[in-house]
């Protein structure tokens, strides 16, 4: 079986409903955004040794999601298909990011991006997740979203961002502080959320 189509060959992409775009659409942009984190995360999953096989299947049951999210951001209102990504994925990522919240020390100042290999390359699918963000934040004024979706991808870039420093605590690694940044975090009380 042939993987090629040829369909593309003149910038053309075909939507789920058969509906074409241009290959540099906001909608394509988006979803193509999604997809390359969903790569770099394949290949994270691939540089981690195995005693990190919980986050490596934590990390697969992400790229699940993301696929999710991909299909959401590929069918156009007018295919009038069911989404996919749910409001229970945004639980799930919250409960995730409270957990390893929990198990790093509080900071009150902005971190480089680094550390242990694990932290750095959440450190990069952090900040692929803010220009996907980016990418679904601009289709979202031309072509509604699933609100879902916008939920999952905010949450996604905290996701990374303490899922780095609680890599960095297991691999006994400090976090490195912004030399000239000032306190900006502060605890956040419950019944302020």
């Amino acid at each position: 079986m042939r993987i090629y189509t040829k369909t593309g060959d003149k910038g053309m992409t075909k939507l789920v409903g058969g509906y074409s775009v241009a290959k540099d659409s906001d909608r394509v942009e988006s979803y193509g955004t999604v997809d390359e984190l969903n790569a770099w995360i394949g290949f994270s999953i691939s540089m981690l040794d195995t005693e990190y096989e919980d986050i490596c299947n934590e990390l697969m049951e992400l790229q699940n999601f993301l696929f999710d999210v991909g299909t959401d951001l590929s069918t156009p209102k007018e295919a009038k298909r069911p989404i996919k990504l749910q409001n229970d994925s945004i639980h799930w990522l919250e409960s995730k990011i409270d957990q390893y919240t929990d198990k790093s020390p509080d900071i009150e100042q902005f971190i480089l991006p680094g550390g242990s290999k694990g932290a750095s390359m959440m450190q990069v699918a952090r900040a692929l997740v803010r220009r996907a963000e980016r990418c679904i934040v601009r289709l979202n004024t031309t072509a509604p979203v699933n609100e879902d979706v916008i939920k999952f991808i905010n949450r996604l870039s905290d996701y990374f961002y303490a899922l780095g420093r609680y890599l960095n605590v297991r691999a006994s690694v400090k976090d490195v502080y912004y030399e000239r940044g000032e306190k900006v975090f502060h605890k956040i009380k419950e019944e302020d959320l």
